[in-house]
């Protein structure tokens, strides 16, 4: 192959969906293409004009306008256009222009016709040149824990007695079929009742619990209650179960989330299996909910804080194995939460069980269960409203040094904006924080804005969850009938701008290093968090994570059409960035920040994050129209 011929290879190689054509059909495309040349300001294509190749911009920019004139795209170095007007009657669908002096290689449509018998391409050209939507799907078909469902992991039906064969029995059918636990379970006449289900005899049975080895060591034998007893006495009917085609990372963080190692597993009403937590340790043995389960087992700080190196390998473990951002950023925040729960049982342990009801809240990324391996610390306590400062406040005020120190010691640093229930003004209780937030949606100044953006991200991590729940609510309930207050949010949220150029260059800053860098984290995670948190707010959404915000979004239809995907493929996409890049800085001792170089990330990267980044232009530039602003 000649030099000329080569390098032409090589550029097309190095972009979607050229990428991941196999070497002979790369080759074909090199052989055919055809080299033209467009100055600046002239029309490289008219709507409804014949169209007999897909074009792809080697040098320059183009932009690309709808019927009505309006801009639709702007395009450049490794970008392609006319694949819509290829796939749908052989006519251009959007004019093209040439803004800057542009070299175009053009691929004939006999070759093109090829090229979409290869099914990445096609998805590729089929979503209309989207890098961004192709690169994240592929990342989560490439993610085992995501897309194993939890019945891979079951081996065996799950043994099942009634509730009133006595204690005894069930403990001889255990040990005769070799398992930790049995499901509980009584006639039922209802089939459409909650947790009913149809026998292999055809009976109905209604699920009504689990007993496992603990439950007769510790409620039989060491409390001395006689084995003669109907062994549905041992349970409390409360049960948490996951359906069978859930993945196994939903089980893992179901677990955590819960505080069980075990899970029924269900095919709709149906018990199909148990899934224990040692099945999931084997089935992941580099699982970060070992270390999560771990940190139950450390009885000081100071034992806590030699679990930084594992938490960060497990972040890197992660990364490598090519999770998705959605996953890490869950796991991440299991692990931070575990963290703060055996942080706070330490200080009750030491000071004593509390005088009133409270709750842990925390904020951020943690509440949003989006957190990275470096964060700072959001956190507050919602107190019951029998609240007594005279007698409790020294109580919860040593309470939340020793959360907050012992946070700091394990690699989650104080908040320098003092966002922590150290702060007597976050160490409220609940009637006070209602009246915090009502303020801050009835009148929100600068600072009430501010307090919102932090604040309504807010989860319990530890104590009484109806304090939190409480809030919650509120919030939901308030705010979005308040149109003044979602426009003030709507205004805030278009402040911080992605860091794209009018010709879609990377507008960068300078770090102490005199690098050219993007605040990956300040200039695309947070402006895309802001967003999706207005929208939520508008629809009453209580979720906290933004992709379930962005579930309840698109159910309440308040959007254009696939605006919602867009924004969940770019979410997704910036943070994952900004992981890989803090995973590259772990690996190679760096300090971790979120400066990210545009130069040291790859072409195609580089393409998608300033896909992205539109994204949440075009996101912010809506907000003013969906929520006008008024003083």
């Amino acid at each position: 192959m000649e030099a000329e011929l080569r390098e032409i290879r090589d550029h097309l190689s190095q972009n979607p969906p050229f990428d991941k054509l196999l070497d002979e059909l790369l080759d074909d495309v090199v052989g055919n293409i055809e080299i033209t040349y467009f100055k600046a300001d002239s029309i490289i294509l008219e709507r409804g004009q014949p169209i007999h190749a897909l074009s792809y911009i080697r040098s320059g920019a183009v932009e690309t306008y709808h019927y009505n004139g309006e801009l639709y795209n702007r395009l450049e170095e490794g970008d392609i256009f006319g694949q819509l007007g290829l796939l749908r009657q052989g006519k251009v669908r959007f004019p093209v222009k040439a803004i800057e002096d542009t070299l175009l290689y053009q691929i004939p449509k006999t070759i093109f016709d090829r090229l979409c018998d290869n099914d990445s391409f096609a998805d590729f050209v089929e979503l209309s040149g989207s890098r961004l939507k192709s690169t994240v799907d592929e990342s989560l078909r490439e993610n085992d824990l995501m897309t194993t469902r939890v019945r891979k992991l079951i081996s065996r039906l799950p043994l099942m007695v009634e509730i009133t064969v006595s204690i005894q029995e069930a403990a001889r059918l255990m040990t005769e079929n070799v398992v930790s636990s049995v499901l509980l379970i009584e006639p039922a006449d209802e089939e459409d009742s909650d947790g009913v289900f149809r026998g292999d005899e055809g009976g109905l049975w209604r699920l009504k619990g689990m007993v496992t080895d603990e439950d007769l060591r510790s409620q039989v034998v060491a409390a001395g209650v006689k084995t003669d007893r109907p062994v549905g006495q041992l349970s409390d009917g409360r049960l948490i179960t996951i359906q069978s085609d859930e993945s196994v990372n939903e089980a893992m963080l179901t677990m955590l989330r819960n505080h069980i190692q075990r899970l029924p597993v269900l095919h709709r009403r149906r018990p199909v299996g148990v899934l224990h937590l040692s099945d999931i340790v084997r089935y992941e043995t580099n699982s970060s909910l070992y270390l999560a389960s771990n940190i139950f087992s450390r009885n000081s700080v100071r034992d806590l804080s030699r679990l930084i190196p594992e938490i960060r390998a497990a972040f890197i473990r992660l990364v490598d194995a090519g999770s998705n951002a959605k996953m890490i950023g869950d796991a991440m925040s299991s692990i931070g939460r575990s963290l703060m729960r055996r942080l706070i049982e330490l200080a009750e342990d030491e000071l004593g069980p509390a005088p009133i009801p409270y709750c842990f809240m925390v904020h951020g990324s943690l509440a949003r269960h989006e957190q990275s391996v470096i964060t700072d610390q959001d956190n507050a306590l919602v107190l019951h409203d029998s609240f007594d400062p005279q007698h409790h406040d020294e109580y919860f005020k040593m309470l939340a040094k020793k959360v907050s120190d012992g946070l700091d010691a394990c690699g989650y640093e104080y908040c320098k904006g003092g966002i922590m229930a150290t702060n007597e003004q976050w160490r409220q209780p609940l009637a006070q924080w209602r009246r915090y937030f009502d303020e801050w949606i009835a009148d929100p100044d600068p600072q009430r804005l501010l307090h919102s953006c932090i604040f309504f991200d807010l989860d319990a991590v530890y104590g009484e969850e109806y304090l939190v729940e409480n809030l919650q609510d509120m919030i939901a309930t308030k705010a979005r009938y308040n149109p003044r207050f979602l426009g003030a949010m709507a205004r805030n949220a278009s402040n911080r701008r992605p860091p794209l150029g009018f010709f879609r260059t990377f507008v960068m800053e300078t770090d102490g290093r005199q690098h050219k860098v993007i605040n990956i984290k300040g200039r695309g995670l947070a402006p895309i968090t802001d967003v999706i948190r207005v929208h939520a707010l508008a629809v009453g959404s209580k979720a906290q994570n933004s992709a379930e915000r962005l579930r309840d979004i698109e159910h309440a239809n308040i959007l254009p059409a696939g605006q919602v995907d867009k924004l969940q493929y770019a979410l997704e996409f910036i943070a994952l960035v900004r992981m890989r890049h803090q995973a590259f800085e772990l690996r190679n001792d760096q300090a971790i920040d979120n400066a990210i170089e545009p130069e040291n990330i790859d072409t195609a990267e580089r393409h998608n994050l300033k896909e992205a980044f539109q994204v949440v232009n075009n996101a912010q530039n809506f907000l003013p129209y969906r929520y006008p602003y008024s003083a």
